[in-house]
């Protein structure tokens, strides 16, 4: 890999709602060069180009050719994970994917080898994992804060995107659902914080087989289902640690939880956005008092993993949200659905490196030393 210097040069490919947060975040970082925007629908790759003040936009294929360009954000829907991965790399490009890394595990090993044929890097979302509060929460438990931790209990339920979505058709298909499109949220966070998994077991429930649209421009269009709109699973880490999740669009109450025990207290971990503070619950006390905790650092937002990412490829290292910690939630998440629909445990085979938290002080809009 060339490891180069001065800002890494990026572009963007899809143009969807999730490019404004890539976006802002890309644009203001210095460690960032944005040279440009490519979709199919080229009117809307223009659009966010010129909202954005990125000098060109157009094609994938066009994209790719641009002299110079290092590093593609892949902003994709899943199905074409692989495909446009496949071509960044061909091109000779490092490449950053949103989540999750494709959608089987034979297109993603495919993605990770031809990468390293290549001598180029892969990334991958969420990058909510490198905002402060799962970092600090990597610190907290490494330190001891809650003794060895036991036992983990996760929890995200709510009445669906088709209740806000403008275009949730595709939040419906195989390859997301609750599982795979908040699923990774979750199991990255719990593999980086308490290592890889050993096996699961799982049950999975489809509370309607057409769901109707029910507010907006949309309402009334029908979408058929075709994922479990509801998983339950239990999960065995390699460490001892063993957890119970549910992922759920069917529930028109909202909640998210994220608890991890150990021998000497309970942490809450805020894994569904960048910068929530924790809640420390001490064991051994006859009524113990939470403590909230403010973590340390600058704020964040979606994109840190690419900002991280180029500093990775300057310094000539993995990226910390990398290929293989993806590969392993993907072989996680493929676990679970396998559960899900034979209803036997299933072994998970994957695992990856030990990742290390930032530093309390890094910050994605600092300037390169």
């Amino acid at each position: 890999m060339t490891r180069g210097a001065g800002p890494v040069r990026v572009g963007v490919i899809g143009a969807g709602n999730i490019s404004d947060e890539y976006l802002t975040t890309l644009s203001a970082a210095p460690t960032i060069e944005l040279m440009g925007v490519a979709d199919l629908d080229e009117r809307r790759a223009a659009d966010q180009a010129a909202r954005y003040g990125v000098p060109w936009s157009g094609t994938t294929a066009d994209l790719l050719a641009l002299p110079g360009l290092e590093l593609v954000v892949n902003l994709t829907i899943p199905a074409v994970h692989a495909e446009v991965a496949l071509q960044a790399i061909a091109a000779g490009k490092h490449v950053w994917s949103e989540k999750p890394l494709t959608l089987d595990r034979t297109s993603a090993r495919a993605v990770l080898d031809a990468a390293a044929e290549a001598g180029v890097l892969v990334g991958n979302a969420p990058d909510t994992v490198l905002g402060r509060g799962v970092q600090h929460s990597q610190r907290l438990i490494a330190d001891g804060r809650i003794g060895t931790p036991q036992t983990v209990l996760t929890l995200m339920q709510g009445p669906g995107p088709d209740a806000w979505h403008p275009r949730p058709d595709f939040l419906f298909a195989r390859g997301a659902g609750p599982l795979f499109d908040i699923g990774p949220y979750y199991i990255t966070a719990l593999a980086l914080l308490l290592g890889p998994v050993e096996s699961v077991q799982a049950l999975g429930h489809r509370a309607f087989d057409v769901r109707t649209v029910p507010y907006g421009e949309r309402a009334g269009n029908r979408i058929p289902v075709e994922v479990w709109t509801h998983v339950s699973v239990l999960t065995r880490f390699r460490s001892g640690v063993v957890g119970t999740s549910i992922y759920s669009f069917d529930s028109p109450v909202r909640r998210q939880l994220f608890e991890v025990t150990g021998s000497g207290g309970t942490l809450t971990v805020p894994v569904s956005g960048f910068d929530g503070p924790n809640t420390l619950v001490p064991a051994g006390t006859p009524v113990p008092e939470p403590t909230e905790i403010a973590p340390p650092g600058s704020t964040r937002s979606r994109g840190v993993g690419v900002v991280e990412m180029a500093e990775a490829i300057r310094a000539g290292r993995e990226p910390r949200a990398s290929g293989l910690l993806a590969y392993h939630v993907l072989d996680v998440l493929l676990a679970v659905e396998e559960s899900a629909e034979s209803g036997l445990p299933v072994p998970v085979t994957s695992g990856f490196d030990a990742v290390p938290p930032l530093t309390p002080e890094w910050d994605a809009g600092a300037s390169p030393e």
